[in-house]
């Protein structure tokens, strides 16, 4: 991973796209994966589903926590939004 981001294996970059809110649903066989943004004057919109294996949800999960991991000893601790609800 560089400095800035992921590295990109592909010609084609994806189009970025700000998400504050997350749906996730599952079944035996795959995991449904839904980002969108809400703000207290307009509903919650999702604008992008990713359905994925559940190995790969596994997967994920390990990217995201290793990402917080380095994020945190670089800036320091997230704030732990789950504390205050």
């Amino acid at each position: 991973m560089g400095r800035s981001g992921p590295r990109r294996t592909s010609a084609r970059v994806a189009r970025p796209l700000y998400a504050n809110y997350f749906e996730v649903g599952h079944t035996a066989f795959e995991f449904v994966i839904e980002f969108g943004d809400t703000y207290a004057s307009k509903p919650r919109t999702c604008h992008t589903r990713i359905v994925t294996s559940p190995v790969y949800a596994l997967e994920l999960l390990d990217v995201l926590e290793r990402a917080v991991r380095r994020y945190e000893s670089r800036f320091g601790p997230a704030r732990d939004r789950r504390s205050t609800r």
